[in-house]
């Protein structure tokens, strides 16, 4: 068990860096088809994946959290989640097809029929993925994850934009999406070679771990889609479409540093579940090490959210740029407790997630529509932050009922990343103001600035703290021992030649 922390912390952060490949790719599909296609088709799509996802999560089985946080699964136990989920996803997609008709009279748009028809046939790809792959998670291996994920990601972008080139559809859109999806499906079996069998002999055994998951994740995805359902609803797809671009856009610095650190988190804290200190220390390193990658890249984007819109969408999408300045900010700074997830699952606690998705939703749905009613765009977008900050409470209060860390241990250990990430944002915004009202043609210089000006002077602030007080354990620890493992390996590769 000695140096699980570490290993967490370290392979965190490897996983971090790795996915800001998958970040750029993600990015560039969104910016290249914003520019092919218009923001109706984006609004269209985003009420197709929407309901889909809403159905998804309320049949979500969690089977795959289930596996690594089994004692010691067998044969049966990966043969029973395999045909689980096939049953899953048809069940999914008969749902998907019977609603298809009724949202489409629902919204007044009959493309809606053959978008859902279609991702309902994409279930059935996902029910079909390797569940094997947990067994890589649990020993800690995570390259995979990167591989699948990128895989997907590159597919989905490659497809999407001959589609968007050749016919300018909003399908572009959803055949990226299945694009990828069969990807993520052919690589988990070139990963990890596996003959699944049809088998339920293990399902009491996994459902009793996966119940309160797949629960919690139903209710966390209405608090997600739900603000885009009414949306499209009240606003229609054009609204919608600067809303949900702008919604991908300011998630995805913070979502794609988010995910790495779960996925190498929830099984180091599993094999930590019993020894309660290690376990505080394994959690802290973890969340540090994600504070100090997701806030800066999250409240940069922000600050120069309006340059860059503009450089790369276009001014048809300028009415974006408030949603990603709103959103990015509340997302990275959100990350201050996102991992009491896969706290919650490594310590068998499932049924709290549950029971955070409902308090989320029960305060959410009822500001969402107050916000959306009085005040559209802008008073939803002020509702979104007043509930950001609500379930970062939230998040903390869990975290402190699970490992007994106050309020102040939690912020404290993230203290170098916000106040460097404050001096951050003053520098960034401070850059660019040189050229404002000087018109589109300097726009990429300003983003250049702008972007030079965080690149600076963040890791030089979090440095200068760090010295300050006295090199203590923490992620500038780790970077530092693993600058030094790359730089020991390359010159010893060097010399050897």
């Amino acid at each position: 068990m000695q140096g699980i922390g570490g290993r967490l912390a370290r392979g965190a952060t490897w996983i971090a860096a790795a996915r800001i490949v998958i970040t750029f790719i993600g990015f560039a599909n969104t910016l290249v088809l914003a520019r092919l296609l218009v923001p109706e088709d984006f609004g269209l799509v985003a009420i197709v994946m929407s309901i889909s996802a809403i159905v998804f999560a309320v049949t979500e089985l969690s089977l795959a959290q289930a596996l690594v946080q089994h004692n010691a699964p067998t044969d049966s136990h990966y043969n029973t989640a395999f045909t689980l989920n096939l049953i899953r996803a048809a069940g999914v997609a008969i749902v998907l097809v019977v609603l298809s008709v009724p949202m489409a009279a629902l919204y007044g748009d009959p493309r809606l029929v053959y978008g859902l028809m279609a991702i309902a046939v994409s279930s059935l790809v996902i029910g079909a993925i390797n569940p094997k792959l947990a067994a890589m998670s649990r020993e800690l291996v995570f390259w995979q994850d990167f591989a699948t994920r990128s895989g997907d990601k590159l597919a989905a972008f490659l497809v999407a934009f001959l589609v968007a080139v050749i016919w300018q559809s909003y399908w572009a859109l959803i055949l990226g999406v299945i694009a990828g999806q069969m990807t993520s499906l052919i690589l988990s079996y070139i990963i990890c070679p596996y003959r699944p069998r049809f088998e339920l002999s293990k399902w009491r055994d996994l459902m009793s771990f996966s119940i309160w998951v797949g629960l919690g994740q139903a209710v966390n995805t209405l608090n997600w889609r739900f603000d885009q359902l009414v949306l499209g609803y009240f606003l229609g797809n054009t609204a919608l479409g600067y809303y949900s671009v702008g919604a991908r856009l300011a998630s995805l610095p913070t979502k794609e540093a988010t995910r790495p650190v779960a996925a190498a988190a929830f099984p180091g804290f599993a094999k930590l579940a019993h020894d309660p200190e290690r376990l505080r220390r394994a959690y802290q390193r973890a969340q540090s090490a994600l504070m100090v990658v997701a806030l800066p890249v999250g409240v940069g984007f922000a600050v120069a959210a309006e340059p860059l819109v503009l450089l790369v969408m276009g001014e048809k999408w300028l009415s974006s740029v408030v949603v990603i300045q709103v959103l990015a900010s509340v997302f990275a700074i959100g990350t201050i407790a996102t991992t009491v997830q896969p706290l919650a699952l490594g310590m068998g606690q499932s049924r709290i997630l549950f029971n955070r998705s409902l308090l989320n939703l029960g305060i959410r749905a009822p500001l969402t529509m107050a916000g959306l009613l009085s005040g559209g765009l802008v008073g939803l977008l002020v509702a979104r932050c007043i509930v950001g900050f609500i379930s970062i409470w939230i998040n903390l209060y869990f975290v402190r009922e699970l490992l007994g860390l106050s309020y102040s241990r939690q912020l404290l250990i993230n203290r170098r990343s916000l106040i460097a990430v404050v001096v951050m944002a003053a520098a960034v915004y401070l850059a660019g103001t040189p050229f404002d009202g000087l018109g589109l043609g300097v726009q990429s210089l300003k983003a250049i600035c702008m972007i030079a000006a965080g690149i600076v002077v963040y890791p030089a602030i979090v440095m200068l703290l760090w010295w300050c007080q006295g090199y203590p354990e923490g992620p500038e620890h780790d970077a530092m021992k693993l600058a030094k493992a790359i730089l020991s390996k390359v010159s010893g590769r060097v010399f050897r030649r």
